[in-house]
């Protein structure tokens, strides 16, 4: 965990994060991860019943960071099988240049293994392979996101009717009951960003037909003028 990491893993980890909702922008990593509060929003991203956010509170106090970071130690990263000493938690708790960044690889390393165990039942086990983990980690979520691409569609294809006329999706108790926790999350995540883009689409449409009547108003403006103008023309032939 103390080992540094070069140029190439450095990268690979902040992309690992940006993929992840959190609940405040990504600006400086080493501020923004010092209370704990957007590692516990990690491990909930892909666990969700492991962690209960409003157990840790946002905090600029370093008694307030301190208690956050011993939380997740006693109450979530045990149960990941990890822990972060007492020494690196003061460091990342005072910004410590350099130091999160190897705790953040270190509990990622920790969640796939918890990731693979725990989708074991649902996705083939040719795609973990352990022999070369690190280069499978991208296909491993592709296939997992096509897994879930497809449960989706299929079910989407199900209730398309009832979607369409009441303009909200419906959801499928008992489909998401039988599901595996860290799968339902994403398909609802998925599910809302579908709804987010319904709503989008709706709103760009509402725009557009606005447009399209203010271009009409004003092709009408255009004849009514060219209309004066003619009979104007009109009248001044004659004269």
């Amino acid at each position: 965990m103390d080992r540094e990491l070069n140029e190439e893993e450095l990268q690979d980890l902040y992309a690992w994060i940006d993929k992840i909702p959190l609940s405040r922008p990504k600006r400086h990593i080493t501020r923004d991860f010092s209370d704990g509060v957007m590692a516990a929003e990690v491990v909930k991203y892909f666990f969700p019943k492991l962690v209960d956010l409003h157990n840790y509170i946002p905090a600029n106090s370093t008694q307030q960071k301190l208690s956050n970071w011993k939380l997740l130690n006693r109450k979530v990263f045990s149960k990941l099988n990890f822990h972060i000493s007492e020494e690196t938690v003061k460091r990342i708790v005072l910004s410590t240049a350099g130091v999160i960044e190897p705790v953040l690889s270190a509990l990622r390393e920790k969640i796939d293994k918890k990731l693979e165990h725990t989708t074991d039942n649902i996705l083939d086990l040719e795609y973990y392979d352990t022999r070369d983990q690190e280069k499978h980690h991208t296909e491993i979520r592709q296939t997992e996101v096509k897994h879930l691409a497809q449960i989706a569609g299929e079910e989407m294809k199900k209730d398309e009717k009832s979607r369409l006329k009441n303009g909200k999706p419906q959801h499928t108790v008992q489909f998401y009951s039988d599901m595996d926790p860290t799968l339902r999350l994403i398909l609802q995540e998925k599910e809302q960003a579908v709804m987010a883009l319904q709503e989008t689409v709706e709103i760009l449409q509402m725009k557009v037909n606005r447009l399209e009547h203010l271009v009409h108003l004003k092709d009408m403006r255009i004849e009514d003028l060219t209309r004066h103008l003619e009979t104007y023309k009109a009248k001044g032939h004659k004269h």
